[in-house]
Formats: structure tokens, C-alpha cells, sequence
């Protein structure tokens, strides 16, 4: 496999942009792809505060900003990636955690993508399996899971679906290192190990705070007192979005068919009443 230098980012939300932001900075050439241009006009601003943020606590030289930015490039036609000057050997969709949007995305990458490139996921639960088998280049599709902010936080989940080949985890391993991040390899199964483990916790401190046993508050606190959590689980959720953890919990239910796993009904009527959280403004607190 050539080595890689250009990438394709699929989605420009916070973790579209996160990533990109991180491929820029070590020097690929990027294709950031949404479907609306406000999208990815607001990614780009936040790419550019991010890259001066680092630059005032040391952490990038602020010559390096600008040469950054301009190794983005935006489109609104993910079909034409394959077509620009410096066309993608790899391409890392980030879109919202549900299988049908991400299945599409695969059937219409698979089409146009040249046969050599990898395809990689970012998502944080659902099958790689199921998603290899929209293509016909199933040894050819990785899961690779960055973490929230993706400028700081160092692991990348890489996970091997059921017919991933050895030369993809491994070329999926090499650029997480190339990007300063912890590669540590998984195999696919619903949530992976993160969010397997985390979701439950998160969705029971919020059942804690639904049976009134505590608030929010008291919740967080004990995990920040008791067991060294930066953060509680419910501070945690509203960063992540509490649509992604209903989300992931309902592919955690479906996965596993147990009902240990069904979303905690306080957070699908917040997700219903549009408190997600930080995003939107309100979530288990108010911002």
C-alpha cells in the first residue's frame, strides 16, 4: 500500500472538523466534505481558532498556522473527491451515528474512490462489519475512532471488522502515530470497548438522577471526588451530545438484545425536548 499523504474527511461537525484539523496540521492535504456550506465555512473558523489556541500555549509554531489552512480544501460533493488535484488514498467519514446515513456514504465512496484507498469510519459503535459489506472492498474499511476534542485527546480506537485486512490496521495504525495520537487496536463488536463500557455509566447516572437517588450535580461530583474522573458522567454526556449517547445506547440494545441497555428514559425525553447538551445550549446543565 502507497503511503499515504492526502485524506478525505467526511462531515464537518465537531469531529469532522477536529479531524481534519489534526490531518492538516501534520501535513496531509485534506478534502473536508459536508452538505451545506455554512457547515464547513463554521469548520473552517473553528479549525483556524483551535490552530491559534495552540499556538498562544506553545503547542504548534504560529508560522504553522496558515500553511495548515491552506492544506484544507472544502467541497459539497463528496462524489468528486477522487477528482481533485491531490485526490485521497484514504477517506474517514463523520457523520451521525446512524447505520443508514453511514451506509450510503459507504455505498457512494466505494463508487467513486479509486481501488487502492482505504475507507475508514468514525464511528463510536456501530459495526465496521456491517458497514465493509455496503462495499466491494470490505479487507479495505477500518474503523478508526478518535475521541472528543480530537486536538487533545491522544487515543484512536482502531477497530478490524470481521474482513479487514492486516495491511489496513496497520496503515490506519500509522497515521494515527504520524498524527501524534495512541493507536490501540480493537475488534468490532457493538460500542467497542469505549463506549461499551462508558454509555452504561453515563445512562445509569442519569436513571441515579431520574429516581431522584441524586442531582446531576451530587452525580458528578462523586465521580470527580470519589474516583478521579475529570469529569462526571453527566458532563461528560452533555460534551458528547445526549442524542449520540441514545444513540449509541439503542445500538447497544440492538447489538447485544439485551434490555440492560435500553436508553434511560430521562434522556430520550431531553433528546425529545432538544436538550443535548452543550451543543444546543442545555443538557443536564444550562450553558
Amino acid at each position: 500500500m502507497s503511503e499515504i499523504s492526502a485524506v478525505g474527511v467526511i462531515g464537518a461537525g465537531t469531529m469532522g472538523s477536529g479531524i481534519a484539523h489534526v490531518f492538516a496540521r501534520a501535513g496531509f492535504a485534506v478534502a473536508l466534505c459536508d452538505v451545506e456550506q455554512r457547515f464547513l465555512d463554521r469548520a473552517l473558523a473553528q479549525i483556524r481558532t483551535n490552530l491559534e489556541r495552540e499556538a498562544a500555549k506553545g503547542k504548534l509554531p504560529p508560522t504553522e498556522i496558515e500553511p495548515a489552512l491552506a492544506r484544507i480544501t472544502t467541497t459539497l460533493d463528496c462524489e468528486s473527491l477522487s477528482g481533485g488535484e491531490f485526490p485521497p488514498q484514504f477517506v474517514i467519514e463523520a457523520a451521525s451515528e446512524r447505520f443508514e446515513l453511514k451506509a450510503g456514504l459507504f455505498r457512494a465512496l466505494d463508487r467513486v474512490m479509486p481501488p487502492g484507498a482505504i475507507l475508514a469510519t468514525n464511528t463510536s459503535s456501530i459495526s465496521i462489519t456491517r458497514l465493509a459489506a455496503q462495499t466491494g472492498r470490505p479487507g479495505q474499511v477500518v474503523g478508526m475512532h478518535f475521541f472528543n476534542p480530537v486536538p487533545v485527546m491522544a487515543l484512536v480506537e482502531v477497530v478490524r471488522g470481521l474482513a479487514t485486512s492486516d495491511a489496513s490496521v496497520a496503515a490506519v495504525r500509522e497515521l494515527a502515530l504520524k498524527l501524534g495520537k495512541t493507536p490501540i487496536e480493537v475488534n468490532d463488536a457493538p460500542g467497542f470497548v469505549s463506549n461499551r463500557v462508558l454509555m452504561p455509566l453515563i445512562n445509569e447516572a442519569a436513571f441515579a438522577v431520574m429516581e431522584g437517588v441524586a442531582t446531576a450535580e451530587a452525580v458528578d461530583q462523586v465521580f470527580r471526588l470519589g474516583m478521579a474522573h475529570p469529569m462526571g458522567p453527566l458532563t461528560l454526556a452533555d460534551l458528547i451530545g445526549l442524542d449520540v449517547c441514545v444513540d449509541i445506547m439503542r445500538v447497544l440494545q440492538e447489538g447485544f438484545g439485551d434490555p440492560k441497555y435500553s436508553p434511560c428514559p430521562l434522556l430520550v425525553r431531553m433528546v425529545d425536548a432538544g436538550w443535548l447538551g452543550r451543543k444546543s445550549g442545555r443538557g443536564f446543565y444550562a450553558y
